[in-house]
């Protein structure tokens, strides 16, 4: 390792990209190099499942610099182009162009692939997933004009954004999930059901505790979905959202220590000296937590890359924030703070079928987590509260007319 040698990114998101200007806003004067797979510079994820999907916004406001920006701050970016082989000893990486590149320290930020349906004809045309760019420009014409028959396996987050815009563009929709209620595995059965409601008063039809068994076809193309519960669900197009799998294969292969995801210190350090990692492939240590976490959401990544970036020039980092996502279904808009667990117990301030409310889940009389549904500017109180470890009276929490700040203490 030279002291000239690159600080080298691999994986050209948008947790890569921060990274990368953080480097150069910090003052590193070595040279930057960021690696991406696929042929785009780097973009944001949200707009694929959200306004750009539905044609509310443009294709070039998903990037998170302008074409320019790279070269302008002397960083190298190489896209269409994958990391094949890491070598933490020797402090380089090959390429699958040949070439091997030295580096003086590392960034892995190779996200997530979307997870493949395990079913006889999930390779038919017609047979869609959410992942890239490309994906959303595909389904963008898929759907655009409307009246296609469109099945959605999966009522994760990306299932269901893709549902309320297939609907939302004329399309007919239907979702088959096998657990009880949408997004159940994040907000448990009670608060699923709103987000089921809300997508049936707009034309969805949803079949819960349903799985897919097979999709069939006609001359190559899927026509039909097959489930437990149903012979044949007309089909024009499938779209699959059943979750995504860290990119760890690099960090494997290297010897790395991996455990649904690269595992990292509160300074996003590997176990591999000078090799760091951020976003959805890291499962970083919390101290707040007391574990090691893994967040696939916008947020993580966004301050993750900036995170990494610092303790790769020497500074002392610590990256412990909470878990933030959003999103936006019809007329629902949704944030969420914190990492509730199953058992955790739910206190709604405000009725769910009024449209407008804020739940927190609760574990030992501590706000774990908390979920704001079209009400406003009080994401930073939520975080508080959930930091503060407080025990709070329930009656409290459920009364709109006691401010959460009241209810925010330090630890004690």
């Amino acid at each position: 390792m030279s002291t000239s040698d690159p600080f080298v990114i691999i994986g050209a998101g948008l947790a890569g990209a921060k990274a990368a200007e953080t480097l150069r806003e910090e003052g590193a004067d070595a040279p930057v190099v960021l690696v991406g797979a696929e042929p785009e510079r780097p973009y944001e994820r949200p707009p694929l499942s959200k306004g750009y999907l539905l044609g509310a916004a443009a294709r070039e406001e998903a990037f998170v610099h302008d074409e320019g920006w790279y070269a302008a701050h002397d960083v190298e970016l190489r896209t269409g182009v994958q990391a094949t082989r890491l070598d933490p000893a020797g402090h380089r990486v090959r390429l699958d162009t040949g070439e091997e590149l030295p580096y003086a320290r590392l960034l892995l930020t190779t996200g997530s692939a979307a997870r493949r349906l395990p079913v006889p004809g999930a390779d038919l045309d017609g047979v869609r997933y959410l992942r890239t760019l490309a994906d959303a420009d595909r389904l963008r014409a898929d759907l655009t004009g409307g009246g296609r028959r469109v099945v959605v396996v999966g009522a994760g987050w990306i299932g269901m954004e893709v549902a309320a815009a297939a609907r939302s563009l004329g399309n007919e929709v239907v979702v088959v999930e096998p657990q009880p209620a949408p997004l159940f595995g994040v907000l448990g059965r009670q608060l699923g059901a709103v987000f089921a409601q809300v997508h049936r008063d707009h034309g969805v039809e949803l079949f819960t505790s349903s799985t897919v068994r097979e999709l069939r076809g006609d001359g190559g193309r899927v026509t039909s979905v097959v489930t437990d519960g149903h012979a044949g669900l007309p089909a024009d197009l499938v779209v699959v959202g059943v979750g995504a799998a860290p990119r760890t294969e690099l960090a494997t292969a290297a010897g790395l220590e991996v455990d649904d995801g690269v595992l990292t210190d509160e300074a996003l350090r590997t176990s591999a000296p000078d090799v760091f990692a951020a976003g959805d492939v890291a499962a970083s240590f919390s101290p707040f937590s007391g574990r090691h976490v893994r967040v696939e959401h916008w947020a993580n990544a966004l301050h993750g890359g900036p995170a990494a970036a610092r303790a790769m020039l020497g500074q002392d980092v610590v990256h412990d924030r909470v878990p933030y996502f959003f999103t936006d279904q019809y007329e629902l808009g949704m944030e969420y703070s914190g990492l509730a667990s199953p058992e955790d117990t739910v206190v709604c301030r405000g009725a769910p079928e009024d449209g407008a409310f804020t739940a927190f889940w609760t574990a030992d009389g501590r706000v774990t987590a908390a979920m704001t549904v079209n009400v406003w500017d009080l994401t930073e109180q939520v975080q508080e509260l959930i930091r503060s470890r407080r025990a709070v009276d329930p009656q409290r929490l459920a009364d709109p007319g006691v401010p959460l700040t009241e209810l925010v203490a330090p630890a004690g």
